[in-house]
């Protein structure tokens, strides 16, 4: 009887580890980290997205050719701001991907908006202007971080799912989906851009 003792708390002992070894911490562990570094992108939009009023305000002097571009932004905000993803929508696809089309939208327009204000001397020398753009130029940066921690964690995730000995306690027990990383591109930004050289006359 007294060997009894030791058996079983080895083998207690040994279920504890291959538990542990099977995903069931691990996998809830990373999705929830996934999660969470997917509030940090839609932070970073967020925080973009309230600059585009005080930066269209101030914009808003321009000539009128550009009341048009500015039209453009805002409204690309709006739409921006109407496609909510949450942390149950990770895994489909088509809900991540219309989410980075609205922003993508909202991105090129402010792009378009900077380049023209540029042709004016008056709202480059505007102090709120400059601040402005100084801001959204770190904003930028962060939304660029926050994808890359984002898309990290989703790899690590699914990684996770898919290996043994975690794949085990993933399907079985959590009956875990793979995330979709998300796809910061650039609409024609596999080709270069033709630059023209040619003195003016």
């Amino acid at each position: 009887m007294p060997f009894v003792k030791p058996v079983r708390a080895a083998f207690i002992g040994f279920l504890a580890l291959a538990i542990s070894a099977c995903g069931i911490n691990s996998v809830p562990t990373k999705e929830e980290a996934a999660k969470a570094k997917w509030a940090d992108v839609q932070a970073a939009y967020q925080a973009r997205s309230n600059l585009v009023n005080n930066l269209a305000e101030v914009a808003r002097g321009a000539q009128e050719g550009e009341r048009g571009i500015l039209t453009d932004v805002i409204e690309a905000r709006s739409r921006a701001t109407s496609v909510n993803i949450d942390a149950s929508d990770l895994n489909d696809p088509a809900k991540v991907e219309q989410f980075r089309a609205a922003q993508a939208e909202l991105g090129q327009g402010l792009g378009r908006l900077l380049v023209n204000v540029e042709r004016y001397p008056d709202i480059k020398s505007n102090q709120n202007f400059v601040m402005l753009q100084s801001q959204l130029e770190g904003i930028e940066n962060k939304i660029r971080i926050s994808i890359m921690d984002y898309n990290d964690a989703v790899r690590d995730y699914n990684t996770t799912i898919r290996t043994f000995p975690d794949t085990i306690g993933a399907n079985i027990i959590h009956g875990a989906e793979p995330m979709v990383p998300y796809e910061a591109t650039t609409e024609g930004a596999e080709e270069a851009p033709e630059l023209d050289l040619t003195p003016n006359s």
